[in-house]
């Protein structure tokens, strides 16, 4: 089981507190502003104290603010550490998605889902250049598909990242072109800039909000 966390220089509980402390420090400096002021007013002119009342005011409005978006900081800190222990558990299951897919010589189930109307499906295969290297007619009627991973001569593609389409058409045209789901092992979890990362089988990286269904492994 892998769970790792991607660190910046700062965690967020750090960045909370370095908040706390420029607070102090800006206090203490106006502090130090509103007593010179006080000094060096003019005896026949002193300055309103209507407007002592209101910089404090200011000062003490914004100091609330800072201290609340530290605390919103490190709330969502904490809730992220806590959803990462979540999907902790799913490491080991298999998870549905639309993402590439990695070919190890072993079968992969596809689940296409063709074009209504559509009265024929193909299975376009794409290395990780882009280019075509495979096109495998499908059945109709859906269901899952076990990928043999081979080429037009039938012969096995290598082992590498692939992207997989499904071109649904109705005669000589094209109705439709849509990334067809499979299933793959999740291996890690990862926390990356504040977002949950998911590793699956051969590297390929997902979002949480990625999967579309899990099953076991």
């Amino acid at each position: 089981m892998d769970i790792s966390t991607t660190t910046t220089t700062r965690t967020p509980t750090a960045e909370a507190t370095a908040a706390r402390a420029a607070i102090t420090s800006d206090f203490t400096t106006f502090l130090k502003m509103l007593t010179t002021q006080l000094e060096n007013q003019d005896p026949l002119n002193p300055l309103d104290a209507t407007d002592f009342a209101l910089q404090l005011a200011t000062f003490s409005g914004v100091e609330q603010q800072v201290q609340t978006n530290a605390l919103i900081t490190d709330l969502a800190a904490q809730m992220g550490l806590m959803n990462l222990a979540q999907l902790s558990g799913w490491i080991g299951q298999q998870a549905q998605t639309t993402a590439d897919v990695h070919f190890d010589g072993a079968p992969v189930t596809l689940l296409p889902a063709p074009a209504q109307g559509a009265d024929s499906a193909v299975l376009v295969v794409r290395n990780s250049n882009g280019a075509v290297v495979s096109r495998e007619t499908l059945p109709l009627t859906g269901g899952a598909y076990q990928w043999l991973g081979a080429d037009a001569t039938g012969s096995p593609l290598p082992e590498g990242r692939y992207a997989l389409s499904l071109e649904s058409s109705r005669g000589e045209e094209v109705i439709a072109t849509t990334p067809i789901a499979s299933y793959a092992a999740i291996e890690e979890v990862r926390r990356d800039s504040g977002s949950v990362t998911l590793v699956l089988k051969g590297g390929v990286e997902v979002t949480q909000d990625d999967i579309l269904s899990l099953r076991d492994g």
